[in-house]
C-alpha cells in the first residue's frame, strides 16, 4: 500500500447505519482515530436521526436526509470547533445514529406477586404480565439521561427499568380497584389506560414515548386456581350424591380390576334375581279379570207414557208375561228413536218360554 493511499484511507468519507437489528436503539459509528473528510456523504434513514457529539457535547441533530458534511450543514459544531470562516479539514467528532421507529413488544412483568385485599377471597395474591410499545421522541434528553457514551445501546438495558415503573403502576391501579378478581378481565383496558397517562409524563423526561400498554393476565396463585376449578366443578355437577355415585360406577368400569369385575358380577346377579323373582309373580299370580261391562237400561211405551228404567232380565219377565208384545215400543242409550220390540228384541222373543199347557 503506497503513502498516499494510506493516508486517504485514513479519513471517513460515507456516514450511514444499516440496522439488520430489532432492538437496537442507539449506534455509534465506528470512527475509531479516523478523521471525518471535509464534505463526506451522510445519510440518514428513515426512522433515524444523526447526532453529532464533540468532546462530549451535543453539537447537531440531523433528520432523514442525505448530506454533504459542509459548515453551513453543521452550525452548531462549528461555532463549537471555532471555524469562524468555514473550514476546508478533515474533523474528529462522534456521530450517533438514534432509531426512532416504533418498538413492539416489550414485555413487563411482576417478579413477586402483588398482595391485595379481595371482596371475594378477603386477600389474595397476585402476578400479572404483558408487553409495551416505546419510541424516542427526544434524541437530545435520551442521550443526556439514558445513554450517555453507550456505542450501541438496546432495548434490554433499558426494559427492566421500564418494566419495573409499569408494574409499580399497576400495583397502585389494583390497589384502587374495587372489584374482586373474578371480575378482573373485565378491566384490563381500563388498567392499560390508567398506567399510560400515570408513566407518559416520566418518559418524557427521559426522552421516551410510552405508545401503548397491555395487561394480558392477572393470575391467582395455583392452589388459589385450582380451588376454584373445584368449587366451578361442584356447581357443574349439580347433585352431588348423584354425581359421586356416577363417579363410582365409572371408576369401577373403567379400572378394568378384579374389582370391576366383581362387580359387574354382582350386578348381574342382582339383575338375574329381579327377572327371576318378576317370573315367580307372573307364574303364581293370576291375572284380574276386567270389570263385567255396564247395560244401558231399557224403557218401554205404555199408553203413551215411558216406563222403566228395566234391566235385561226383567224385560224378559216383561216377555214371557205378555206385557211386552212385539208391537211395544222400546228404547235403549244409544238408539236415535223408539223401535218395535220384535225388531231390536228379536233374539229374546225367540227365547221365550210359552207356558204348561193345560190339562185336557
Amino acid at each position: 500500500m503506497g503513502i498516499f493511499s494510506w493516508l486517504f484511507g485514513q479519513f471517513i468519507d460515507i456516514i450511514e447505519w444499516q440496522d439488520n437489528t430489532h432492538n437496537t436503539l442507539v449506534w455509534r459509528f465506528p470512527r475509531g482515530d479516523n478523521e471525518i473528510k471535509y464534505g463526506a456523504k451522510l445519510i440518514v434513514r428513515e426512522s433515524q436521526v444523526a447526532v453529532f457529539m464533540d468532546k462530549g457535547v451535543i453539537a447537531d441533530i440531523l433528520g432523514p436526509g442525505t448530506y454533504e458534511l459542509e459548515t453551513d450543514n453543521l452550525p452548531i459544531l462549528t461555532d463549537l470547533q471555532h471555524w469562524d470562516h468555514g473550514f476546508k479539514s478533515p474533523f474528529k467528532v462522534d456521530v450517533y445514529f438514534i432509531s426512532t421507529k416504533l418498538f413492539r413488544g416489550l414485555k413487563w412483568g411482576t417478579k413477586n406477586p402483588i398482595i391485595l385485599r379481595d371482596s371475594e377471597f378477603d386477600m389474595v395474591r397476585l402476578k400479572a404480565y404483558g408487553t409495551y410499545d416505546i419510541k424516542v421522541s427526544d434524541p437530545k434528553k435520551f442521550l443526556n439521561e439514558i445513554v450517555g457514551t453507550d456505542g450501541h445501546f438496546t432495548t434490554q438495558e433499558i426494559s427492566d427499568y421500564l418494566a419495573n415503573l409499569i408494574v409499580t403502576n399497576l400495583a397502585e391501579a389494583l390497589g384502587n380497584n374495587k372489584k374482586s378478581i373474578l371480575d378482573l378481565a373485565a378491566s384490563y383496558d381500563d388498567f392499560s389506560l390508567f398506567i399510560k397517562e400515570n408513566l407518559q409524563e416520566h418518559f418524557n423526561k427521559i426522552g421516551i414515548s410510552l405508545e401503548n400498554v397491555y395487561v394480558e393476565n392477572i393470575s391467582l396463585p395455583k392452589e388459589v386456581e385450582d380451588a376454584i376449578d373445584k368449587r366451578a366443578s361442584r356447581a357443574a355437577v349439580g347433585n352431588l350424591d348423584e354425581h359421586l355415585k356416577y363417579q363410582s360406577a365409572e371408576s369401577l368400569t373403567k379400572e378394568g380390576s378384579v374389582a370391576s369385575d366383581m362387580a359387574a358380577m354382582g350386578a348381574g346377579m342382582a339383575m338375574a334375581n329381579e327377572i327371576s323373582k318378576s317370573f315367580e309373580n307372573k307364574t303364581n299370580s293370576s291375572p284380574t279379570p276386567p270389570p263385567t261391562p255396564k247395560e244401558s237400561p231399557y224403557f218401554i211405551a205404555k199408553n203413551g207414557k215411558a216406563h222403566g228404567p228395566y234391566t235385561i232380565e226383567q224385560i224378559k219377565e216383561l216377555i214371557a208375561k205378555g206385557e211386552i208384545k212385539p208391537k211395544t215400543y222400546v228404547w235403549q242409550e244409544g238408539l236415535e228413536g223408539w223401535e218395535r220390540a220384535q225388531d231390536y228384541l228379536k233374539e229374546l222373543f225367540n227365547q221365550v218360554t210359552p207356558p204348561q199347557i193345560p190339562n185336557e
